[in-house]
Parts: structure tokens; C-alpha cells; sequence
């Protein structure tokens, strides 16, 4: 039975582009895995506390902080919703990030025990920040996590990128409306591909 570890950090409950996109992915994961376990943490409805100097020098025997990485290894798969927020992850992500990120434990080495974990981060943004665009340099969301979870965990990073999510909202961004409706549309067809993949080769 495999496990899939679901992070969600939008601060909107409802109306968030990332969680409609983490939803369909983990509808169509238990779908193609209905034996699957799914082990969810909702990081704005409960967010948990900034790194102290107690839970650093703990390390892996801090409760919380063992409490997590016992999540993250004992999952197959990570799925991780992190929208942009002033061009970069919640820092309700970050919190996260900082307590489950133990050098040492589970972190440091390109072959840790986390490294053989495949992590599927989905990166909604009102506008975009793609590759030619304007502004491409205030990309960091994907540049971020792909270098925290393949830097310190080893681990490999797949994105979706839900792009101009306020466009249906913001007159001054009408003419973007189209695109904005072919991003959504990707995103939610990647969702299903992906978690479709990743139950099937998990299921092997």
C-alpha cells in the first residue's frame, strides 16, 4: 500500500488554484490507487511553529520535529500545493520545510533516505513568471523548492504551474484571460497524468 503526503499551504480554503489542482491529483491518485494512504496536512488551518533554537539543537529528537520527518519518510510519494506569495512559498510552507529538514537525519546527502521520494509541487501564481516574461528574475517558487528538496534531500522535483490565476479577476488583465484558461486546463490534465503515473509505478 503506498502513501502519499499531501501539503497544502494557500491560505484560501476555497477558491485557491493550488488546492483545486492538489484535489483533482489526489482524486485521480485514489482513483488508480484506491488501496493508497493519503497523509494530509493543511499548513494554513493549522500551521505549525518557526524553527526555535530548542527545536535546532533537538534535532530528530525534537517531538514535532520527528513527528514530520516520520511523515516524510514513511510516504512513497510528496504532493505539495505552494502558491506565490510575494514571489515566494507561504512562509506556513517554509515552517514546514525548516522543522522536516533535519541535516544529519534525513537531510545533507544526495543519498539519504529521502532521495528515492518523488515530490510533485504544485506552483500557482496570479501572473507569470515563466522564462521570457517580464518578470521572469522574481521567479522564486520553483527556482526555491527545487533547490531545498533537491539540494538538501536529493531528492526529484515535478511541477505544475497553474500561471495568471487573477487574470478572471483583474480588469487590467482581461487580454490574458485565454491564457489563463489554457494554464488551468494544462494544470488539471497535468494533475491527472502525473498522479495516474505515479500510482501506477507505485503499484507495480
Amino acid at each position: 500500500m503506498a502513501t502519499l503526503l499531501h501539503i497544502d499551504s494557500a491560505v484560501f480554503p476555497q477558491g485557491s488554484a493550488s488546492r483545486e489542482v492538489t484535489s483533482t491529483f489526489v482524486k485521480t491518485w485514489l482513483e488508480e490507487h484506491p488501496e493508497g494512504k493519503v497523509v494530509y496536512r493543511d499548513l494554513a488551518a493549522n500551521p505549525l511553529p518557526h524553527l526555535d533554537f530548542a527545536a535546532v539543537s533537538a534535532g530528530a529528537q525534537n517531538t514535532l520535529r520527528a513527528e514530520l520527518a516520520g511523515e516524510l519518510a514513511a510516504a512513497d510519494a510528496v504532493l505539495i500545493g505552494a502558491p506565490m506569495y510575494n514571489f515566494t512559498i507561504p512562509s506556513t510552507l517554509k515552517a514546514w520545510l525548516d522543522q522536516v529538514i533535519i541535516v544529519g537525519h534525513n537531510a545533507g546527502s544526495q543519498d539519504g533516505p529521502v532521495a528515492s521520494i518523488p515530490f510533485t509541487v504544485v506552483a500557482s501564481r496570479g501572473g507569470s513568471y515563466a522564462p521570457g516574461t517580464p518578470r521572469a528574475d522574481f521567479e522564486f517558487v520553483q527556482n526555491y523548492m527545487e533547490k531545498v528538496l533537491g539540494g538538501m534531500f536529493g531528492a526529484s522535483v515535478d511541477f505544475i504551474v497553474p500561471e495568471l490565476t487573477l487574470a478572471p479577476s483583474k480588469p487590467e488583465m482581461a487580454e490574458l484571460v485565454p491564457l489563463a484558461e489554457a494554464s488551468r486546463s494544462k494544470a488539471f490534465e497535468d494533475a491527472v497524468r502525473k498522479a495516474k503515473d505515479l500510482a501506477a509505478r507505485l503499484a507495480a
